[in-house]
Parts: C-alpha cells; sequence; structure tokens
C-alpha cells in the first residue's frame, strides 16, 4: 500500500532535489543503504557550529572531563528529535513548516515563521563570527574585515545545488573530516588523561556553576533550524512507497542519524576535553571565549600547529553551517508562506540580517563583543526552541495523519520528557543571561527588543502546547453531526442567476472560469468579466493610469466579450486599478451580480500568495454566492 501523499509539484519541500537521490534501484543492499546516509550530516553540522564551541570550552576549563556526560545526554536527545523530525518527512511527505502551517491559524502561523527567521539569523551570526575570528587568528585579518568577507560565501549553496544533492553531502562530510582530523591531531598533542576522560562519563555536578555550564551545553545543542532541515532533507530520496519499503526508510534514516550525530558528539567531545586537558590541567579555569582558547594553544601545547589547526577548524565549521542554515531559511520561507524568492536574494536576506548587527557591534564595542554576540545567538535559539519541538512531537503522535506510523508511548514519553528538560533548562539559561544583562547597559538595543520578544514567546509556547489537547477534547465532546436536528421539510427554491460575475487574468484557467460561471446561468443570465490591473502604478493612481498593461487589459477584455456576444451570451465587462482584494468586491457590487466565479488561475511562487490572500479577503466581503473553480 501506498502511505505517500499526492503532493502538488509547486509544494514540494526543497523542490529542485526533491526525490533527486534514487534509494529504490540500486544493485546491491549496501548500496540502497549508502544512499539513503547523507541528509543527517548536514544536519550534523549545527551541532558543531561556533556556537557551541564556547559552551564546551569553557566547561572543559572549568570542570575538566566532568561533564563529558552532559555532552552525551544532549547527543541523545538530538538524535531523538531528529528521528521525530525524519519520520515527519517520510511518512506525511512534509516538512515541519508545512505541516505547522497546515495545523494552525494564519495569525500564529506568521508568528511562528518570525520565530523561526530569527533563529535562523541568530545561527548565520554565529557563523559569520566563526567565520570572521577565524580568518583573524589564521590571518590575522581584522573582524571587521572577515565579518564583512563573509557577504561572500553568499552564494557558495548555489555553486552546490547545480552538481546534486550527493556532491553537496559529500562537500559537507569533507568539512566534517577537517574539523575532525583537526582536533584528533590537537588532542593528540594535548595527551588528556584517557581514565579520566571515562570517569567523565559519569553524572555529576560539582557545583551550581557546573550546573550552569550544562544548561549552556544541552541549550547550545539542539538546533530548531536542524528540526526544519532534517523533515525536508529525508524528500530529497525517491523511496519505495510500499508500507514494507517505508518501514526500511524510517530504519535506515535512523541509523544515518545516529553515525551522523555521533560524530558531532566526538567533535563537541574532543572541544571540552582539549580545553580540560590543556586549560584546566594549567590551571587556566575562566577560559570561555574562542580568540582566548586560540591563543593559549601554542604557549601550553609548544606547537604552532595546534592554534592553525584550531582556526582551520573554526572556518569549516562556520562553512559547513552557512550551507545548511540557507536551505533551512529556504524550508521555512516555502513552508509557512508558500513564498519562493531566488536563492542568492534568500542567502543575501539572511547573511544580511546577521552581518549588520555584527558589523555594528563589532565597529561600535570593539572585536571582544564578538564574545558577547556568540551567547546572545545562543539566547536567540533557546527562545526558539520550543517552538519547533513541540509541534514536531505532536505532528508524529497523529495516528491518523501518520497513517499508522505514530510514534509509540515509550518514545512519546521520551520526547516530551525531553522536550520539557530541555525548554526548562533553556528557560533558565534565558533568565540567567537576562540578569546579568539587568547590570549593564552596553547592548540595551538590543536587550530591550529580546526580552519582549521572550515574554511573548512564553504565552505562544502555552497556546501550541495545549491547543492540540483542547481540541481533540471538544472533538471528543461534541456530537459527530450537531446540525443532525435541523429540519428539511421546507426547503426553499433557490432562485437561479441572473448576474453572474466573474474574475479573469488572461491565463489558460480563463477558458475554464468562463465556462464554469456559463455553467451557473439561464438563457436570460447576464455575465460580467472582471479583471483588475495591479500593477505599481496602478495601485498608485488608480483609474488615472493610462499605460501600455491598462491599455492591453482593456483591450483583451474587449475581446473577451465580443467572442461571448457571437456565442450569442449577454456579456459585459468592468475593470479595477489597485488592490485586488478591495476592488474585486466593490466591482462585483457595482455589478449588482447575484454569483461570483474565481478561477484559480494558476499563478506560482509569490502570486501563490497574493491569490491565496485575494480569495480569502474576498469572499469574505461581499454577500453572494462564491464558486472557485
Amino acid at each position: 500500500m501506498n502511505w505517500r501523499p499526492n503532493i502538488e509539484s509547486s509544494h514540494l519541500s526543497l523542490e529542485d532535489v526533491h526525490s533527486t537521490v534514487d534509494t529504490i534501484n540500486q544493485k546491491s543492499n549496501w548500496k540502497r543503504i549508502l544512499a539513503f546516509l547523507g541528509p543527517a550530516y548536514l544536519v550534523s553540522v549545527g551541532y558543531m557550529d561556533p556556537g557551541n564551541w564556547a559552551t564546551d570550552i569553557a566547561g572543559g576549563s572549568r570542570f575538566a572531563y566532568d561533564l563529558i556526560w552532559v555532552l552525551l545526554l544532549s547527543n541523545m536527545m538530538a538524535v531523538l528529535l531528529q528521528y521525530l523530525s525524519a519520520k515527519l518527512g517520510l511518512v506525511r511527505g512534509r516538512d515541519l513548516a508545512q505541516a505547522s502551517r497546515e495545523t494552525y491559524p494564519p495569525v500564529v502561523n506568521f508568528i511562528l515563521y518570525l520565530l523561526a527567521e530569527i533563529a535562523i539569523a541568530a545561527t548565520d551570526l554565529a557563523e559569520v563570527l566563526g567565520m570572521a575570528i577565524g580568518l583573524n587568528l589564521l590571518f590575522g585579518l581584522p573582524l571587521l574585515i572577515g565579518v564583512s568577507i563573509t557577504v561572500l560565501d553568499t552564494f557558495l549553496l548555489l555553486v552546490f545545488q547545480r552538481y546534486g544533492m550527493r556532491k553537496m553531502e559529500a562537500f559537507i562530510v569533507g568539512l566534517i573530516s577537517i574539523i575532525g582530523i583537526s582536533f584528533l591531531i590537537n588532542l593528540i598533542m594535548a595527551k588528556p588523561d584517557m581514565g579520566q576522560v571515562v570517569t567523565g562519563f559519569i553524572p555529576t555536578l560539582a557545583n551550581s556553576q557546573a550546573l550552569y555550564i550544562a544548561i549552556g551545553i544541552i541549550g547550545a545543542t539542539v538546533m530548531p533550524h536542524n528540526l526544519y532541515l532534517h523533515s525536508a532533507l529525508v524528500q530529497t530520496r525517491k523511496i519505495d512507497p510500499s508500507t514494507s519499503g517505508l518501514k526500511k526508510a524510517i530504519k535506515y534514516n535512523l541509523f544515518d542519524s545516529v553515525i551522523a550525530l555521533n560524530l558531532a558528539f566526538f567533535v563537541n567531545a574532543a572541544i571540552l576535553v582539549l580545553a580540560a586537558a590543556t586549560f584546566y590541567t594549567s590551571g587556566h579555569f575562566h577560559v570561555a571565549g574562542i580568540q582566548q582558547a586560540h591563543h593559549l594553544l601554542q604557549p601550553l601545547l609548544g606547537s604552532t600547529l595546534a592554534p592553525i589547526l584550531f582556526a582551520i577548524a573554526l572556518i569549516a565549521a562556520g562553512q559547513s553551517s552557512t550551507i545548511t542554515g540557507t536551505m533551512a531559511g529556504q524550508i521555512v520561507m516555502e513552508g509557512y508562506l508558500h513564498l519562493r524568492i531566488q536563492p542568492w536574494m534568500r542567502r543575501l536576506i539572511t547573511r544580511l540580517l546577521a552581518i549588520i548587527p555584527a558589523f555594528l557591534t563589532i565597529l561600535y564595542m570593539g572585536p571582544k563583543a564578538s564574545d558577547e554576540l556568540l551567547i546572545l545567538s545562543q539566547v536567540i535559539l533557546s527562545l526558539q526552541l520550543g517552538f519547533a519541538i513541540i509541534p514536531l512531537i505532536h505532528f508524529v503522535s497523529d495516528k491518523e495523519k501518520m497513517k499508522g506510523e505514530n510514534i509509540g508511548l515509550w518514545v512519546k514519553i521520551a520526547s516530551w520528557v525531553t522536550a520539557i528538560i530541555i525548554i526548562a533548562l533553556n528557560v533558565k539559561l534565558v533568565l540567567n543571561t537576562f540578569s546579568e544583562w539587568m547590570t549593564s547597559t552596553q547592548m540595551l538595543w538590543i536587550q530591550i527588543p529580546v526580552l519582549v520578544i521572550a515574554i511573548g514567546s512564553g504565552f505562544l509556547l502555552l497556546y501550541i502546547t495545549f491547543r492540540p489537547l483542547i481540541s481533540r477534547r471538544k472533538f471528543f465532546l461534541s456530537t459527530p453531526h450537531p446540525n443532525a436536528e435541523i429540519p428539511l421539510g421546507h426547503l426553499i427554491e433557490a432562485k437561479p442567476f441572473k448576474r453572474i460575475a466573474v474574475t479573469v487574468d488572461f491565463s489558460k484557467s480563463d477558458l475554464n472560469a468562463i465556462s464554469r460561471s456559463i455553467s451557473q446561468g439561464h438563457s436570460d443570465a447576464e455575465y460580467i468579466i472582471i479583471h483588475v490591473v495591479d500593477s505599481a502604478g496602478a495601485r498608485m493612481i488608480g483609474g488615472e493610469i493610462s499605460d501600455f498593461e491598462s491599455e492591453m487589459d482593456r483591450k483583451k477584455l474587449e475581446e473577451y466579450v465580443e467572442t461571448l456576444k457571437v456565442k450569442g451570451y449577454k456579456t459585459s465587462y468592468k475593470i479595477g486599478f489597485g488592490d485586488p482584494k478591495k476592488e474585486i468586491p466593490a466591482l462585483v457590487k457595482s455589478a449588482k451580480a447575484d454569483m461570483l466565479v474565481m478561477g484559480a488561475h494558476g499563478h506560482r511562487k509569490v502570486k501563490d500568495l497574493i491569490l491565496g490572500e485575494t480569495v480569502d479577503t474576498v469572499r469574505h466581503n461581499v454577500d453572494i454566492p462564491v464558486l472557485i473553480v
């Protein structure tokens, strides 16, 4: 049986690379398994981006190896959440943004979209700073120049998309290998105490400071954009749509997540162990910044290679995160808004949102403020995390929409426990950060907006948590057919339509819309063809405009009218100028129409959004029947 939903091509997640990796027609089982591996590697870079480095370094320098178990716990949580994300994409054929759009009201969806965009911009901020710091450490470039140079990697994703998904995944794996090898060499030079490394897996917290850093590690590990990303990336695989094929796809993607995220765990653990073996053992207990850690590596390890490898790993982490951050932004925008813009423009917008605050902060507050900005980026990510985790758990728990492949009781319990732990720790991290900020006025221009967002986020978090539960309860309490008792003994005979308005936009769907309108009328009916010129000039000066587009539209309307008159239909036209949402209801009322037919016009991309809003607005602003063709 085929469980995969039938989705229109215009609504495919990551349409350019959707189902481009064939997992069905492989010659051997090994090749089939390998074809599934890849999406989780792109996701894993979010777990080792520059934003995680500061907490790992702080944990190792202050508490030696004692917090390795926290990294392991974070990794286990990450594997569980990414498994849920992959399962949503495979079973429902929807990414997290698309599923949210189908579930929540438009206002809530728009807020969720804005929060997701803020989170992606915060992630990009960490990538910008990581790249700039890496260039500074490796080549001595000033941070401001480094931040400016990061604009150039805007088109990196476009280059790799031309060569296909597998090439992009190979590039990411290459960058991950550079990061891993760099830290492996540094670890060999640092010579950590392996006995103490092993004891670090035993859960212990020395004091409240250890708890604070543990919260920071967990809070910085799971990234909200990764949940959007993974649910879309698994759809790049063309899978067997049968029940058994779907189960295999879920299993192999779980393997993919476990392998890739364990590599991310190794990188994070390597950073912490390196900090413990280098800084803690030498008495440098308060190393928390990336730059400070870099400068101490050479004198403490006695090698010029160590800081070079550290900087190279930092640049590789920033570059790999850049690609996945761009893809996550595309998924969020298309999923929530059904709006697709050119990839280079999407990338440039996201990058500028990160570069501008980074540039201004470093310009006015100095290079030392880069570490504060990294912390800020993690706080913003912490604020957004619950808005990705909670809907995800609700979606994969839905037995009906998951076609029986919903998560079981124990997985559901583990998921909610994970969500509660992560959200609670993130809330504590945010509160601690705010309390520190209140003693400083250096970044008030950023602190106050973040505080307002945090308060509003709390209320929204409660809404998305309990709304599905309340809605379900209302459903069970209500009768299946509340209007079944309405008497039908006195049916009112419907009057035939005499004046039928039909909207046109001179696309191929006009023929269908006009044909349907004629089928609703009778021999004496009159048909009024309506068109609105919605160009920029028409919106500004209305009917006073006299340009080529408006003249051509008027001539086209006249052709429509003449053609229908020749066929024996009473026809006239009305033309409006400006916003279709306002003009169409006004034209319908002036025509004294008793029915309106609106075509689905076949607009794509940006106009998909405009058309949807127009139909909804128009039908609420006319008091006659509306037929949407």
